[in-house]
C-alpha cells in the first residue's frame, strides 16, 4: 500500500542561493548573491519526459521529490458561451513561493473580470496547509473562479493541520480529488515534452492504480 513520507526541507542556508556566506570573501561576489532571487519559478508548455516520471509518480514513497509541478487547463466563457482554453505548466522548489501561489502570482492576473472561468490544475502532490490558505482566500476574492484539483498524491496527510486545510478547501467550495490512470495520461499526452515526430504512449507504471485507490481512499476519509 502506498504511504507518504515526506520530509520537510531543512531551513536555508545563509545565502538565499544555497551557498555559505561566511566562506566568501570577495565583497562583490556576496553582494551578487544576496542581490539573487531565492529560486525561479520556472513555466512553459510541456514538462520533460524525466521530470513527469520522477515527479508525478504516485509512489509510496515520496522521498527526494522536493518540487511541486503544477500543469493548468485555463477555460474562459464569455455571456456569448464562447469559451477560450489556455494550459501551461509551473514548478518549484519549495524554497519560497510554491507552484499554486505562483499560479495567482502569474496566470491570474491575466484573468478579465468580465469572464467566468473553470480552472483545472494537475499536481504532483496536493497543496500544503499554506497554499491551501491562499487557495481558500483567492477563491473568496475571485467569484468568477472554479476551482478543480487532481493531485498525485497526498502531501503529508497523516498531519491534523493538513487534514485540517484540506477540509476547509473543500468547504471554499475547491473541488479535490486523487489522479486516476487516465488523468495521468492526460498529462503525459498534453504537457509532456514528446520525441520529434509522433507521440508516444502512455506506459503506467505497475502500482499506478494501487496507489490511487489507497489515496482516494485516504482523501475520502479526510474530507468526510
Amino acid at each position: 500500500m502506498a504511504q507518504k513520507e515526506e520530509v520537510a526541507e531543512a531551513a536555508a542556508p545563509a545565502s538565499q542561493n544555497g551557498e555559505d556566506l561566511e566562506n566568501l570573501d570577495d565583497p562583490e561576489k556576496l553582494k551578487e548573491l544576496i542581490e539573487l532571487p531565492p529560486f525561479e519559478i520556472v513555466t512553459g508548455e510541456r514538462l520533460p519526459v524525466n521530470f513527469f516520471k520522477f515527479q508525478f509518480r504516485n509512489v509510496e514513497y515520496s522521498s527526494g521529490r522536493n518540487k511541486t509541478f503544477l500543469c493548468y487547463v485555463v477555460e474562459a466563457q464569455g455571456k456569448g458561451g464562447q469559451v477560450q482554453a489556455s494550459r501551461g505548466y509551473l514548478e518549484d522548489e519549495h524554497a519560497a513561493a510554491h507552484a499554486e501561489e505562483a499560479f495567482f502570482n502569474t496566470i491570474l492576473p491575466t484573468f478579465d473580470p468580465a469572464l467566468r472561468y473553470n480552472v483545472t490544475w494537475y499536481v504532483s502532490s496536493s497543496p500544503c496547509a499554506a497554499c491551501a490558505d491562499r487557495i481558500i482566500r483567492t477563491l473568496g476574492k475571485t467569484k468568477n473562479l472554479r476551482l478543480l484539483i487532481l493531485v498525485g498524491r497526498l502531501f503529508m496527510w497523516e498531519e491534523p493541520e493538513v487534514q485540517a486545510a484540506l477540509r476547509k478547501l473543500k468547504e471554499a467550495g475547491c473541488r479535490l480529488r486523487i489522479m486516476k490512470p487516465q488523468d495521468f495520461e492526460y498529462v503525459w499526452q498534453n504537457f509532456v515534452e514528446q520525441e520529434e515526430g509522433e507521440s508516444k504512449a502512455f506506459q503506467p507504471w505497475e502500482d499506478i492504480q494501487e496507489n490511487f485507490l489507497y489515496y482516494e481512499e485516504k482523501l475520502a476519509d479526510i474530507l468526510k
